[in-house]
């Protein structure tokens, strides 16, 4: 079932159920995913879906570290619900070993020689780990690969 299917279900579900802030959280992820279709006049896909569920827990993560250093723990553990909800529709995360090997493949696959190719050797893995890994981390494991090799 295409992801964009499954929130609209769970939406439904969390109506029924009177689950007032799982339906907020669900109605926002939709709202932005139909923010994106509309203004560039396309349909996504489940991997552009993910790509916006990964930018809207990248704001609730840094929104949850902003309200804890002003002590605000009411808002962050609001935000804390909506990561919650947002990672529950995100693949399972890749594991050390198969996102190391991730990296050497795509190494390998562009033919990067040097820290220069490693745009090349980022837009790979992006496109293969879409959703189960924090690109953040995958950029430092990816630069200290390319510099290891000269």
């Amino acid at each position: 079932m295409p992801l964009k299917d499954q929130l609209t279900d769970d939406m439904k579900s969390a109506l029924r159920a009177g689950d007032k802030q799982r339906l907020g959280v669900i109605r926002l992820v939709n709202a932005a995913i139909k923010q994106r279709e509309v203004d560039e006049r396309i349909a996504l896909d489940d991997i552009q879906v993910l790509t916006v569920l990964e930018k809207m827990l990248k704001q609730r993560r840094d929104s949850v570290a902003q309200f804890e250093q002003a002590g605000r723990e009411d808002l962050a553990a609001i935000e804390r619900f909506e990561i919650a909800v947002i990672e529950a529709y995100l693949p399972a995360k890749l594991d050390a070993g198969e996102l190391d090997a991730l990296i050497v493949a795509a190494i390998a696959d562009s033919g990067a020689a040097s820290a220069r190719d490693m745009g090349k050797v980022m837009a790979l893995v992006k496109e293969r780990a879409a959703g189960r890994a924090d690109m953040g981390a995958v950029s430092r494991l990816i630069r200290d690969r390319l510099a290891a090799l000269g």
